[in-house]
């Protein structure tokens, strides 16, 4: 079986146009989810549905993972679970996350201090979506396909700060669509997601920055209400 190469020892795989189209595709793809798909589930089936929360996890898996699962598999020719860092270091990983939310914590505690959560926040799509799924989800394509790939090609450090603006910009049509955009969200966005990329180099395991991401969209949007 050929395992894939760590971060710090890229090899060449064939050609990066059909990397670049994906990368493309998926981003211009995503646009459509909140200009028109989203508006049209709301109002559908309600934002604190579990139908609602079943039908998003699946819009997201489908647009967000399998296409990397299959371009792993098909165009890379490599075991796609094995590449993306899910096998190796597992319990490594998970305890990197742990100190890493430790830490996290720690730090909205003195930024915005000490909670008072409330149900008002716990829905289906906020315990699945938000919190629970969410780092599987948004992890596999960035911290998991595109940083790998883009080391494969560049040094670390600039493969990590690419991927952590396109991990940016994929998140605009929605601010944009919500009229929720603003610049230090974004900064802070792209600051968490070059963390993700260094929690990935550190632990050697996908499951470091999946776990802390879910983590952190938790404590976000259900505990602090943020």
């Amino acid at each position: 079986m050929t395992h894939p190469v760590v971060l710090d020892n890229p090899v060449r795989r064939p050609g990066m146009a059909p990397f670049l189209t994906y990368v493309a595709a998926f981003h211009l793809i995503w646009i459509a989810w909140p200009w028109l798909l989203y508006p049209k589930l709301t109002a559908a089936l309600g934002e604190e549905t579990v139908a609602y929360a079943i039908v998003q996890l699946s819009i997201r898996v489908a647009v967000w993972v399998v296409p990397v699962w299959l371009y792993l598999r098909y165009v890379d020719r490599v075991e796609p679970a094995e590449f993306l860092k899910l096998k190796q270091h597992v319990g490594r990983g998970l305890v990197y996350a742990l100190v890493l939310t430790a830490v996290n914590l720690v730090g909205m505690v003195a930024r915005f201090g000490v909670p008072h959560p409330t149900l008002a926040r716990v829905t289906w799509n906020s315990i699945l979506g938000t919190s629970l799924l969410v780092g599987f989800i948004e992890e596999i394509p960035y911290r998991g396909f595109m940083l790998r790939k883009f080391a494969e090609r560049l040094n670390f450090w600039l493969a990590n700060l690419i991927t952590s603006f396109l991990f940016v910009a994929i998140h605009l049509p929605g601010w944009m669509a919500l009229h929720t955009l603003k610049i230090e969200t974004a900064a802070t966005i792209c600051i968490f997601g070059f963390v993700m990329g260094i929690a990935l180099r550190w632990s050697d395991s996908l499951w470091t920055p999946i776990a802390t991401h879910s983590a952190n969209d938790f404590l976000s949007f259900v505990i602090f209400r943020l």
